[in-house]
């Protein structure tokens, strides 16, 4: 039974705290620095781990998860993160959605005119899932052609009532023979945001008719008569008021100008909740998933357009270096580079010390020693010095006892070349091992590997797991200043016994092609280089029975 082991890439220490403060992994803090070896990155320059907090991400490919149709950086600004081919989700249980007509084909066998063509299904069209069997017909939505499914949805969902549509004046302002209060109100949202927008940059570029920089600089904040006072006394030293009072800015007022009444009556929302109940209504998942707000029914429900993807690569922040970066083609899966953090740094894998003649427990024993069997592998192709520390308790409110009886180790290097008389001695190495833990003579000595490989080490880790009973101290064994005791019930997870380690590691490489000063220092082609690497992990053993 392999336990899990989490790598710490990105922990600081507090202002207000030592060099000596350990890790705890039950701080809310840990949820957001601790990661699996599998998610971890390594830059070859900064010789440093990388998480997924720490990197920078550079857009490679923009594309659809539905139809893999590549999508260039200015289709996203203009169009939005949808796919805009025809590719769209069920609004209920988020199905791909298939167009399929609602007047079937005529038979073959019946008659017809001798001057018709055999043509297939027509229309009106719509929209179908085929897991949950909903139809954009249920909510009035029906094409008129198969093809250009997005642009037929937009157009009944927007109308007419674009940014074109609003007639605009030389200033930018609307023009005042269409600024009426009878003309028609924008339908959709985008259309009252264009007649908003359109409205407040009117206003903002007659707030300073006079200036000549109100229409060069009225996109950067300096149409503002108060701003441009401010820019003129910093370069003329004048601190004089302004003469000609600021202009003040009205509100919009009309429909026309993007502004609409809110309507309190829900009369009508509450009788239709009575009639069709709880499941008439959308849940949370479905009204956020929805591109346009105020859903709240099942039948205000609208096709979901397919949400876009991105492959993204990744740099090291410091150095810039890449560390990721997948393949352009949307339909390769490959990587072009790729610097996992399990090459450089050696997995960690620990398992309980096998006992003859009794099975593994299925929870540890409050205040019963156990042991576990602790292994590094290691993947580079140098050898290395590990040294380990651990606080001699664990943090949190039920302190387990925790001794590591080989806390400094050597691992040998990995090698792609297999000995065949080392494999025999490997194996005549586990058959004595085996017989010896039958007899119960494979004895743990303190100071001394457990086992040891090719490329792997095995120490002995001790463990004493705390009691979960609560009790409170007497009154005459508290010291003065300390805290008072903690006497809350259990909580989630907190019988899980987590065992923070700090590991160092020290090896000797060649150094870098781009290493300065290599050929003139005078050194040798065969110098190594000294290198080191200091992390946090935290080794989950299991939960402490309650019992």
């Amino acid at each position: 039974m392999s336990e899990s082991c989490l790598i710490n890439s990105t922990y600081d220490l507090p202002e207000d705290d030592d060099e000596d403060h350990a890790f705890d992994p039950r701080s809310p803090r840990s949820n957001y620095s601790l990661y699996p070896l599998e998610y971890l990155l390594y830059c070859v320059d900064c010789h440093q781990i990388r998480c997924p907090r720490c990197v920078s991400e550079e857009l490679v490919t923009i594309y659809c998860p539905s139809c893999l149709f590549e999508v260039g950086s200015s289709s996203v600004k203009t169009e939005g993160n949808r796919c805009t081919r025809s590719c769209f989700q069920c609004p209920i249980c988020v199905g791909p959605l298939a167009v399929q007509s609602l007047e079937s084909a005529p038979e073959a066998s019946l008659l017809s005119a001798d001057n018709a063509s055999a043509s297939g299904p027509t229309g009106p069209w719509a929209l179908t899932c085929s897991y949950c069997n909903w139809s954009s017909s249920e909510v009035g939505v029906k094409f008129d052609k198969p093809q250009g499914i997005f642009a037929q949805l937009s157009k009944l969902r927007n109308g007419s009532n674009t940014s074109a549509d609003v007639p605009l004046t030389s200033a930018g302002d609307i023009s005042p023979t269409k600024r009426d209060a009878n003309m028609p109100e924008p339908e959709s949202t985008r259309a009252r945001f264009s007649a908003l927008r359109s409205f407040y940059q009117s206003q903002l570029a007659n707030s300073n008719t006079g200036s000549s920089m109100a229409g060069g600089m009225g996109d950067y904040g300096f149409s503002s008569p108060a701003a441009l006072t401010r820019i003129m006394s910093i370069y003329s030293g004048s601190t004089s008021k302004p003469k000609n009072k600021a202009t003040v800015m009205r509100e919009a007022d009309v429909p026309s100008e993007g502004f609409r009444t809110s309507n309190l009556d829900e009369s009508e929302a509450i009788s239709k909740l009575r009639a069709e109940g709880y499941d008439g209504t959308v849940t949370m998942e479905q009204a956020v998933s929805q591109v346009e707000e105020g859903a709240h029914f099942a039948d205000e429900l609208w096709p979901v357009a397919s949400l876009l993807r991105t492959k993204r690569a990744k740099r090291c922040p410091a150095c810039r270096h890449i560390l990721s970066k997948p393949e352009a083609k949307v339909s390769n899966t490959r990587w072009r580079i790729r610097l996992v953090a399990g090459n450089h740094i050696p997995s960690v894998t620990i398992k309980p010390l096998p006992n003859p003649g009794a099975p593994p427990p299925s929870a540890l024993a409050p205040l019963k020693p156990a042991q576990y069997l602790l292994t590094f592998k290691n993947p580079m192709f140098d050898s290395i010095k590990v040294t380990l520390a651990t606080p001699a308790t664990t943090p949190g409110r039920f302190s387990s006892k925790v001794t590591i009886l080989c806390p400094q180790f050597t691992v040998g290097a990995n090698s792609d070349d297999y000995d065949l008389n080392e494999v025999l001695k490997a194996e005549d190495r586990d058959q004595r091992d085996g017989r010896r833990e039958d007899d119960g003579s494979h004895q743990v000595e303190a100071g001394k590997v457990f086992e040891r490989g090719r490329n792997w080490v095995s120490i002995v880790v001790e463990v004493i797991p705390a009691s979960l009973q609560i009790q409170p101290t007497p009154s005459i064994l508290q010291k003065a200043g300390e805290p008072e005791p903690d006497l809350a019930p259990l909580r989630e997870d907190e019988d899980i016994l987590e065992i923070p380690m700090f590991v160092r590691l020290e090896w000797e490489s060649e150094p870098s092609q781009d290493q300065v000063g290599i050929a003139s220092s005078g050194k040798e082609k065969d110098a190594k280089e000294k290198r080191e690497l200091a992390y946090w992990s935290v080794l989950g053993i299991g939960r402490i029975s309650q019992e």
